[in-house]
This record gives C-alpha cells, structure tokens and sequence, in this order.
C-alpha cells in the first residue's frame, strides 16, 4: 500500500479504510487518495475538496473536478477524519442565491501542504453552483465573478 502512496514530505497518514473493490482510502495530513479504478490511488488535495459526506457505508467525495463515491469496508476513522480535514480548510463560505434558479456557493480554503499557496492572498477560491443554474451563462458567471470580490473585500483580502 504505502508504495502506492506518493507522500509529499511532512505528509502523514491520519486514516486508512479498505474499500470493497480490494483497495483503500487512506487520509493524510495534506490529502485524500481514493481508488483510481486500476490499482492505484488518486491524490485529492483537501483545498480541492468542495465536500463529502458518509451514508449507508458509502464515502461521497465531491471535488473542484471530479466525483468519487467509495464503499468502505470497514470505515474506522476515515468518515470523522475527512470531515475535520474538510473542514479545516474552510476559511470563509458564503451562499448567495439567483432567484428561482438556484444559486452559488463562495467557498475560500487554506492549502493544507507546507508549501507557498500559489494564490496572492494565501486562500484557493472556488464558486460551486447549484445544478440548475446555468454557470456557463454570461450573466450568471458575471454576477458570481462580481459576489467573489464583494466576499474578498469583506474578508479583507
């Protein structure tokens, strides 16, 4: 397992849990690694992570760019160390609705790794939109783009 995981220096493993498909989840300091479907494990940064929750042995996993869904064995830990890595990213989360038709999410994180965050202001920004509003309209993204500043400015940076 550990020749599957490529460690970033300081990085320690937190939790581990076997999945039903023979693999693991393993939860680290700086990220998750969740099975890629071919014997090996996909590292999910915890600033990238938008959520997760746990239900009925399943581990959901909703990041910048991808889904992961994992069936977990026997959880242990992991679903409690997850959602506290989740969460100690989070500086600063607002929600802002369009109407009728949903609205946007304004999430800031703090990296998790010991490096510089490639971000001026030291925080990664996502806008993670409701499914039924339309991101890729012009006005939309606009007024999204628009509330990120307004929650820049608000929080100071």
């Amino acid at each position: 397992m550990r020749e599957k995981l490529r460690l970033e220096r300081g990085e320690r493993v937190l939790a581990m849990a076997g999945t039903r498909g023979g693999s693991h989840v393993v939860v680290t300091r700086y990220a998750l690694y969740v099975p890629d479907g071919e014997d090996g494990l996909v590292r999910v940064p915890w600033e990238k992570v938008l959520r997760a929750s746990w239900n009925d042995e399943w581990l959901h996993v909703w990041a910048d760019e991808a889904e992961y869904h994992v069936r977990l064995t026997e959880p242990g830990a992991v679903p409690s160390v997850v959602q506290e890595r989740v969460t100690s990213t989070v500086v600063v989360s607002r929600y802002f609705t369009f109407g009728d038709d949903g609205g946007v999410r304004i999430v800031g994180r703090r990296a998790t790794h010991d490096r510089p965050s490639p971000a001026p202001d030291g925080l990664l920004w996502s806008l993670v939109y409701d499914a039924d509003l339309d991101s890729t309209d012009p006005g939309v993204k606009n007024k999204a783009e628009q509330l990120l500043l307004a929650v820049r400015r608000e929080v100071g940076l």
